[in-house]
């Protein structure tokens, strides 16, 4: 599920273009739309995958295609889900990156990214990321875990989940950043104050930090001297590369 401007921010110059496309493959049911209410103004329209388009991707797959019944009653729900302003946070991230790697003549690159389930499926209930990349910054890459905030979560439950990235570098033999992304600057630094783990390197930033620039410096490791990198600059400091992952696909699962 994407909104108009992530489908822009991946694969368009600009949102214009990006409405022009969408309405064509709207009405050649490729893809399907809603809206979710909002009380005031009017939302984005979010995209899903259409019936024409589901049976294109299985045939491309070689798979037979879901029925259009489920699909669609799991797109009415997920209008109405708690779930659905974090998946569109979450995504809007990775989105993000995306368009920056996009436009910046192949020195970076976003060259994975998993969502929740397949990260639940490849990381053997270790660990339930909101997402996993691999970003790559000219000759360097990091690995990394994003953790999506929206204060919704007391800051002990927070702390307590490196534990399992404790596990998880243990079972996969690699250390991978963990990045909390938080809605305020005032939770990103209340979170940091509990988020040193002498095992598990990580840091955070703000979502209005990172939407606006993504390749900035953003990102505050924990601990650390208080000075913000960029994503790449995180690099330098992790021992985790493109070819020393021992994950395989999410379908795989993690290698131990």
């Amino acid at each position: 599920m994407l909104t108009t401007d992530q489908i822009a921010d991946l694969f368009f110059d600009t949102p214009a273009l990006a409405r022009l496309r969408l309405v064509t493959l709207y009405r050649r049911r490729l893809v399907d739309r809603f809206r979710p209410f909002r009380p005031a103004g009017s939302a984005p329209f979010h995209y899903v995958l259409g019936d024409v388009g589901a049976a294109v991707l299985a045939a491309e797959g070689g798979r037979a295609p879901t029925a259009p019944a489920p699909r669609r009653r799991q797109a009415m729900a997920l209008q109405t889900s708690q779930h659905l302003a974090h998946l569109v946070g979450v995504n809007g991230f990775f989105t993000a990156l995306a368009r920056t790697a996009r436009r910046s003549g192949g020195r970076l690159e976003l060259a994975q990214w998993w969502s929740e389930p397949q990260c639940a499926a490849a990381m053997g209930g270790l660990v339930y990321p909101d997402g996993y990349g691999l970003w790559r910054h000219g000759a360097h890459s990091i690995e990394f875990c994003l953790e999506y905030d929206r204060g919704t979560e007391p800051l002990g439950r927070l702390k307590d989940k490196l534990s399992g990235y404790v596990r998880l570098q243990a079972a996969s033999g690699v250390s991978r950043w963990t990045l909390f992304c938080f809605t305020t600057p005032r939770r990103e630094g209340e979170a940091a104050r509990v988020l040193t783990h002498p095992a598990v390197a990580v840091a955070t930033t703000s979502i209005d930090r990172h939407a606006s620039n993504p390749e900035g410096p953003n990102w505050l490791p924990v601990p650390g001297n208080g000075k913000r990198a960029v994503l790449g600059a995180l690099c330098h400091t992790s021992d985790s590369t493109a070819s020393s992952s021992k994950f395989g696909t999410p379908e795989q699962g993690l290698c131990r």
